[in-house]
């Protein structure tokens, strides 16, 4: 008999208030939203108060301000994670049934869609107070991950976005009809990738603690760009791999395409999430490179 995991009895809300014919739930994925931007919120105010981890020992704006570049930074996030879900993912049904992209309670959101509304946001903001863009996004970077593990954790505890079917002891069973829907011939329950918790570790967790180590330790903001460019590349290769063992989504499934690749090369392609990805990974690592050859002589001094 396989080993397999069962998946854990935990419910998608964290508890639900019933007032007169409206429920009001709390649920897990919007807690972590939430903590998310706190979290990002406290990261970058703690950066701007260390002027000696920034060039010229100088922060690129005072704490006060990243309370209203939070602001702008939860609108872009939800409307660009909102659009990009609608573009890139179910163009079809949404032009079909428009009104229903105002429905984000209902779920639906991409977080390539939602990076593309930050960073927009980010330099809308840095443009009108007069910040340096890049350096603003360095800071913006570092702060990321917690948002990522914070949000995978969350995909897990909704049972969503899982992986593909598997016989490895890890594997999960996931609930619901969908993820028992395995190959002809499986026998017994189906398990399967628990890449939520792949993506918790890879992007939040590991990519995390390199940009902590680099701005924390090798003076990574004093050369604008970096540290950018390594989240950029570090989230664009962690979700490039991570993609091989996670189930494409459904409607990019058909009978002679059960991978659900968007560019098919033979009997390899890419998915949606690699394809989206691949961009990422290139910038990044242009900005790595762009931004060392404005490095000093010798390795930086750590702040």
């Amino acid at each position: 008999m396989l080993a397999m995991i069962p998946f854990p009895d935990i419910s998608p809300e964290i508890f639900s208030i019933e007032i007169g014919n409206f429920t009001f739930a709390l649920r897990w994925y919007a807690l972590a939203y939430i903590a998310g931007f706190l979290a990002a919120w406290a990261i970058v105010v703690a950066l701007m108060k260390r002027p000696v981890l920034w060039g010229r020992e100088a922060a690129p704006m005072a704490p006060g301000m990243v309370e209203g570049l939070l602001t702008w930074v939860i609108i872009g996030v939800i409307l660009g994670g909102r659009l990009g879900f609608v573009l890139f993912y179910q163009p079809g049904y949404y032009l079909r049934n428009p009104v229903e992209i105002l429905f984000i309670w209902q779920g639906g959101m991409a977080f390539h869609g939602g990076l593309a509304g930050a960073a927009l946001a980010g330099w809308l903001f840095a443009r009108r107070h007069s910040v340096a863009p890049m350096r603003l996004a360095d800071a913006m970077a570092v702060s990321v991950p917690v948002g990522l593990f914070l949000g995978r954790i969350a995909n897990f505890i909704n049972a969503e976005l899982w992986g593909r079917p598997t016989t490895m002891p890890w594997g999960v069973i996931f609930p619901g009809p969908a993820a028992q829907s395995c190959p002809w011939g499986w026998e017994g329950p189906c398990a399967r990738h628990p890449t939520q918790l792949y993506e918790a570790g890879l992007e939040g967790l590991v990519l995390g603690l390199v940009l902590a180590w680099l701005v924390w330790r090798r003076g990574a903001l004093k050369l604008p760009g970096l540290t950018l460019g390594v989240f950029l590349a570090g989230y664009g290769l962690s979700r490039f791999v991570v993609e091989f063992w996670r189930e494409a989504d459904a409607q990019f499934i058909t009978p002679d395409n059960p991978l659900g690749h968007v560019i098919r090369l033979g009997d390899l392609g890419l998915s949606m999430g690699q394809l989206l990805s691949l961009p990422m990974i290139l910038l990044g690592l242009g900005l790595i490179l762009w931004a060392r050859r404005g490095a000093p002589a010798g390795p930086p001094r750590a702040g």
